[in-house]
């Protein structure tokens, strides 16, 4: 998507557009993650959306997480931001703790369920295994990547 615009001389310059995405890796005490399997492709993923444009980035992660999976969540840190240079989408991560578990499917996830890393790693395809595996990492830096939709570059 592109939005055009005159400078100074009139020209018309073209501006690219992206789109802010957000996602939480909500992960338990026991190391399990909260996964979702996509409605519209049957993907595991974890819960995340577009970022409105009136809400502050912690509660588009509160309220994606929660309209996914109905788990309520505390939001703790950036994780990782990752582009998709196909499609200009930028993904904003971050690690959650659940504040609670009652867990419900909703119209975008068709099952919901607690992941071990190995098994996130198993199921999800690479851009999306990493975000968890970026999340799990001791460190506090946040990962900086970038994909084409289905693998790292």
């Amino acid at each position: 998507m592109l939005l055009h615009m005159s400078n100074s001389a009139g020209k018309i310059q073209s501006t690219p557009l992206h789109s802010v995405s957000v996602a939480g890796v909500v992960v338990r005490e026991d190391g399990r993650v909260l996964v979702i399997r996509r409605a519209d492709n049957g993907a595991w993923e974890p819960p995340g959306g577009v970022l409105e444009l009136a809400e502050s980035v912690e509660d588009g992660v509160r309220r994606e997480v929660y309209e996914e999976t109905g788990v309520k969540v505390g939001v703790e840190r950036l994780t990782g931001v990752y582009k998709n240079m196909s499609r200009g989408i930028v993904a904003l991560v971050f690690r959650c703790r659940p504040e609670s578990e009652a867990m419900r499917l909703s119209e975008e996830s068709v099952e919901v369920a607690w992941l071990t890393p190995a098994e996130v790693s198993e199921r999800m395809a690479e851009v999306y295994a990493v975000r968890v595996l970026d999340a799990l990492r001791g460190d506090s830096a946040p990962s900086v990547r970038t994909h084409d939709g289905r693998h790292l570059l």
